[in-house]
């Protein structure tokens, strides 16, 4: 009987979850003039103008400044004296909208089965519908990087705007990128249990070896493909052809991995294919900074607030590692991969690396422009510049500081979008339950 009620109480709460915000719809297209006047405006670019005002004309930032004139017959003029304006904020490496709860796996749409799958698109999994999206846009977060994952080449990546129906407005730029997981080189496991795991299964074979094997493996796939597009084809290999945005420079190779053995290895593929290579995690970065920017490779650092990848490191290196980047001259930026906030936390991460000597106004564009530029789309979005959409979130305080960050309106291309959420409407739901105002 127990099982029983423990079953249904579980069902209960799925359909809870599956059913909540049904009523967050997506905005509709921005017409017309909208200013923003008052504000403190940062760019983004390091740049920060007090007393700005930012032009939005259809969705597309037109004037920043403050010098801006506002015509005296404008119906569209906000006036955000005493607040901050930012770029909105840029997610780069997530399974966003192809798992939703880890621990159905109904819910999870994120890999595939065989080890190089590069034909296989994120886009085309994603679901637009997703809880989690909410969470993320009420901390300022208006775009992500989706990727799916696989045990080597994991597929396609694409860029989505929060803000959607589905997946084909989502899209913000399709397929910008190919997903290696780089298996580990470690002979032995590491981690507070390893000793206890390593005696209950004991490894079979040379994992390094095997590990050597399979980059190996990967590499042929790349030399077979740029023979193959050397020559034309009756029938096309769709798996060659899905890698020829690596060869014509479309594409970007994210590699996923943390140690230098791996980054060392990384660096072949810039120097035998040309590729131009994202380091994605690449905790131990900071140890060959100054090689990474010899071989113009740029970083997605996975958060800060985790532990170091080796027992002898200072405990708080992953907070410093941004400022080594930094001061090497190593194009990166800032991620939250922690399971547990799903890439909410990602301004704090940020925060936490200013905190550890990172230039604060470069840990804004550690999740805006750079982040923009390690993933090709700094054309369009990153910063608050003429040109550029209209991406933008307005908050009451600092945004890197979880104290003072209340973000009370955002916008994706101009749209002022909802900032509701499960987690807003449980906290409203449990205020009225115990009469609290």
């Amino acid at each position: 009987m127990q099982r029983i009620i423990y079953i249904f109480s579980a069902l209960l709460l799925l359909s809870g979850m599956v059913t909540a915000q049904e009523t967050i719809y997506p905005a509709k297209a921005q017409k017309g003039i909208l200013f923003l006047k008052n504000g403190t405006v940062h760019v983004g670019n390091g740049a920060v103008i007090e007393g700005a005002t930012v032009k939005i004309n259809n969705g597309k930032i037109e004037e920043v400044g403050s010098g801006v004139s506002i015509p005296a017959d404008a119906t569209q003029v906000w006036d955000v004296k005493g607040k901050h304006i930012y770029p909105g904020l840029i997610l780069p490496a997530s399974t966003l909208g192809l798992q939703e709860i880890s621990g159905i796996r109904s819910m999870q749409d994120f890999n595939e089965i065989g080890d190089l799958n590069p034909g296989i698109r994120s886009i085309a999994a994603y679901n637009a519908d997703s809880k989690v999206t909410n969470t993320l846009r009420s901390n300022g977060i208006l775009l992500a990087h989706t990727a799916p994952v696989g045990s080597l080449i994991g597929g396609l990546s694409s860029v989505v705007q929060l803000d959607a129906w589905g997946y084909e407005d989502a899209a913000y730029r399709t397929d910008l990128g190919m997903n290696f997981y780089m298996p580990s080189l470690l002979t032995r496991a590491t981690g507070r249990f390893a000793a206890q795991i390593a005696l209950m299964f004991p490894q079979q074979g040379d994992p390094a070896k095997e590990a050597l094997a399979k980059i190996e493996q990967v590499k042929n796939f790349f030399r077979e493909a740029a023979v193959y597009m050397k020559n034309e084809h009756p029938v096309p290999n769709l798996k060659f052809e899905a890698a020829r945005g690596l060869f014509n420079k479309k594409q970007k190779l994210f590699i996923h991995c943390n140690q230098v053995k791996q980054m060392l290895l990384a660096i072949d593929f810039v120097k035998e294919f040309g590729f131009d290579v994202v380091l994605v995690g690449a905790s131990e970065s900071w140890q060959m900074a100054d090689l990474l920017k010899q071989n113009n490779i740029s970083v997605i650092l996975s958060q800060m607030h985790n532990l170091p990848t080796l027992d002898d490191d200072d405990v708080d290196q992953p907070y410093k590692a941004p400022a080594a980047l930094q001061k090497a001259g190593v194009l990166f930026c800032i991620n939250d991969d922690d399971p547990q906030n799903r890439g909410r936390n990602l301004p704090f991460n940020a925060g936490t690396a200013v905190a550890y000597g990172l230039d604060k106004e470069a840990g804004l564009s550690a999740i805006t422009l750079n982040a923009a530029k390690v993933l090709g789309i700094d054309d369009i979005t990153g910063s608050i510049e003429k040109g550029k959409d209209a991406n933008i979130i307005i908050s009451e305080g600092d945004i890197l500081d979880m104290r003072s960050s209340i973000i009370t309106d955002a916008f994706i291309q101009g749209r002022k979008i909802e900032l509701n959420d499960k987690h807003k409407q449980l906290y409203e739901r449990y205020k009225y339950k115990y009469g609290i105002k």
